[in-house]
């Protein structure tokens, strides 16, 4: 990729960019063109692009890719592939289509690699930022199977939807997440500027204070002389359990305690068997093999104690056992997802069960995300009402009885 500038036939200033294998082929495609160069140099994006190997998973640019645009992306190649075009045009035509300067980079890489002679799926692995274990191993599947631009649309049909649901479930908790926020600052401005003034007033009326009033007036003063060491310290507590439920030993807690919860916890196994089910029914079906299938999985789930009942499942489908019989002896998958997982292994119709264990969860999932708003909407509505009412009798209470004295 090089980023050129220069003038048109009409002496109008111009610049972009041009995907070309060296300078001296740029400067023969824009005069081609009518444009006269003053400025050419090979983007960044492109040089970090070859450097791509050297380091592994570090091949994206400093910049990330949405699953959107890798959609999309996907979507694009698909077409162009399945009506015939040869796959270095199709990436050719792809790369002018692409917008950000950094995906275009990859895409000019991939497509310099497959031109040397590397397999496509080879290509795209050298990029493990954008295209994950499982697009890479679809990818070479289709190049095997010569369809291709089967697997590409299947590809983009299963970004779009994981892209959907974690849409859905970041969209959930941003709304109770802001309101919590604005009411912390709230609080803390009544507690550290306007409470200390109140009690000064209160002090100098000489008012036995109720006891409300004395908490409150407590921990206002309390967090005004100490909020360098308080919110310090609070911050180290919430830093130190991040960390701890990252280690080896705090992760499978936090886990199972996630699972455990009583609204939040059937949410996330809903998500998880979701996952499950929507990827291991998409590599079936684009033809990878079934414990390959199994290792990419394990990459999706993220939960670490249905990780461990997947793996339990793949190594007993490794010495001969069904799917079923694992994921039902551990107690984590629902009865009913395992008898669909046994019907399907027994019908030879596994990848069809699996679509249809995803798709009836994505509708579980996004009914009981509209529930959990429709009901945490109210539920911090009234604690944050409840503090407010808390605040304000406190303050009230003690300028009434200075009112009844005068």
């Amino acid at each position: 990729m090089y980023a050129y500038k220069g003038f048109n036939a009409a002496g109008k200033q111009v610049a972009g960019t041009q995907d070309a294998d060296s300078p001296r082929a740029v400067k023969a495609a824009l005069r081609r063109d009518g444009l006269y160069l003053t400025d050419l140099k090979e983007t960044e994006a492109s040089a970090k692009g070859r450097g791509a190997n050297k380091s592994a998973g570090f091949s994206l640019f400093g910049e990330r890719v949405s699953s959107q645009e890798l959609a999309v992306a996907t979507r694009q190649l698909a077409t162009l592939v399945g009506a015939g075009i040869p796959l270095v045009d199709s990436l050719v035509a792809l790369i002018d289509q692409v917008e950000s300067a950094s995906f275009k980079g990859v895409w000019a890489d991939v497509k310099q690699r497959v031109n040397e002679g590397a397999g496509f799926g080879d290509a795209l692995s050298t990029h493990p930022r954008i295209f994950s274990g499982l697009y890479v191993n679809m990818v070479r599947a289709g190049e095997t199977s010569g369809a291709l631009d089967v697997v590409l649309v299947r590809l983009a049909d299963f970004t779009e939807s994981q892209s959907e649901l974690r849409s859905k479930v970041v969209g959930t908790m941003v709304y109770p997440i802001l309101m919590i926020a604005v009411a912390n600052v709230v609080v803390a401005i009544l507690m550290i500027f306007v409470i200390p003034k109140i009690a000064r007033l209160f002090e100098s009326q000489k008012v036995p204070l109720p006891l409300p009033t004395r908490v409150l007036i407590g921990l206002s003063l309390a967090i005004k002389a100490y909020w360098y060491f308080v919110f310090p310290v609070i911050g180290l507590i919430i830093y130190a359990f991040m960390r701890y439920i990252r280690t080896e030993r705090g992760r499978p807690w936090w886990d199972a305690f996630v699972l455990d919860l009583p609204i939040f916890g059937p949410l996330v196994r809903m998500i998880a068997i979701t996952r499950f089910s929507k990827t291991l029914s998409t590599l079936l079906g684009s033809g990878v093999p079934l414990l390959a299938a199994f290792d990419i999985v394990k990459n999706v789930v993220q939960n670490t104690v249905l990780l461990r009942v997947i793996e339990m499942a793949r190594d007993g489908v490794k010495e001969g056992e069904s799917i079923a019989a694992p994921l039902k002896r551990s107690g984590e998958f629902p009865p009913i997802v395992t008898h669909m997982i046994a019907i399907g292994e027994r019908s030879g119709s596994l990848e069809e069960m699996l679509g249809n264990i995803a798709r009836s969860y994505e509708v579980q999932v996004d009914s009981r995300l509209r529930a959990m708003t429709s009901i945490l909407e109210p539920l911090l509505i009234v604690v944050m009402g409840v503090v407010v009412a808390f605040i304000v009798f406190s303050v009230l209470m003690p300028m009434m009885e200075i009112s009844s004295f005068a």
